[in-house]
């Protein structure tokens, strides 16, 4: 397979709110060719990258670390409980220390909104020279999890134009739901949500229209389902996860109500019986694991991006 494709070139991926279309459907472009068996670059000097994972995470971690494995990138291990983050030490002087022996790129999930604009908005005393991939930032965005889902999408339909989909669930602490939005209107898609309406407030009214589950399923080509977080829930003692599914959830009643050609999707983890009854995480209009798989080829996309946009590695 020839590789001719025009490459994106980023000095950090931080959020999906600057990226034209033209950059959507390059990396989405590039990650499919990565998916076909495309050849990855040949570096002519090995780039170091860590994985700063600040919370929990089970695919965007090992998917990251896949990605860079496929790319021929050298990861540098890293856990938070055992770093000198537990001393006290702010997230600038940690990868001040990794970058100064050698670290050139990192991945970092963070609880905090925003966190790496301070990483990125330099004074002119600061050396700190290393590229920010951002695997999500508190209830901000989540690119990867975004441009995956949007790679989903385009392998299913070919395009966006007049696609009608709905967004499901925890609106409320949702970065896919807030990364989602914005680009799926960006490229031409029709959005809805649903799901509890005290999750649903004005920010999401500028990119659809808040609708009932039962009122909406049939006329979607997408059905995005999102995790109820229940870890930022405690307070809400009345919440009943057999409840919410029969009111919000797609059972297999709901199920069989979808356009044959519609798909279903989640960012994970799943709860299951809760945002969808567990017989149909591997319905076959389920694309569950379609999007765990082409989150490693998306991130491949993301991160060569940012290794060309800082010129690491050397001649090609």
């Amino acid at each position: 397979m020839l590789n001719t494709q025009k490459r994106l070139k980023l000095q950090h991926f931080l959020t999906i709110k600057n990226l034209q279309n033209e950059q959507v459907n390059s990396l989405i472009e590039r990650a499919e060719y990565f998916k076909a068996g495309g050849k990855v670059l040949n570096y002519e000097q090995p780039v170091y990258a860590v994985n700063m994972f600040f919370e929990n995470s089970t695919r965007t971690h090992c998917s990251f670390e896949m990605a860079e494995r496929k790319l021929g990138i050298e990861t540098i291990p890293f856990d938070p409980a055992a770093s000198s983050v537990k001393k006290g030490e702010t997230l600038y002087d940690t990868l001040l220390a990794l970058n100064s022996i050698g670290v050139e790129l990192a991945v970092i999930r963070h609880p905090h909104n925003e966190y790496y604009r301070k990483l990125v908005n330099l004074s002119a005393a600061q050396k700190l020279n290393i590229g920010i991939i951002n695997a999500g930032d508190g209830s901000g965005q989540h690119p990867s999890q975004s441009l995956l889902d949007m790679m989903t999408i385009h392998e299913q339909f070919g395009g966006f134009k007049r696609l009608k989909v709905a967004i499901i669930g925890d609106l409320t602490n949702s970065r896919v739901a807030r990364s989602n939005m914005r680009l799926l209107k960006q490229l031409g898609a029709e959005v809805y949500f649903s799901g509890p309406e005290y999750w649903y407030s004005q920010e999401f009214a500028e990119y659809g229209t808040y609708g009932k589950v039962d009122d909406l399923l049939d006329q979607m080509d997408v059905v995005m389902l999102l995790r109820v977080q229940h870890e930022r829930h405690q307070q809400e003692t009345a919440f009943s996860t057999e409840r919410y599914h029969q009111q919000y959830g797609l059972t297999l009643e709901r199920y069989e109500r979808l356009k044959k050609q519609a798909i279903i999707m989640h960012p994970g983890p799943i709860n299951r019986g809760v945002e969808l009854a567990s017989e149909l995480v591997e319905a076959s209009q389920s694309r569950f694991t379609t999007q765990m798989q082409n989150g490693v080829f998306m991130r491949m996309a993301m991160i060569e991006a940012v290794v060309e946009g800082r010129n690491l590695g050397g001649k090609r």
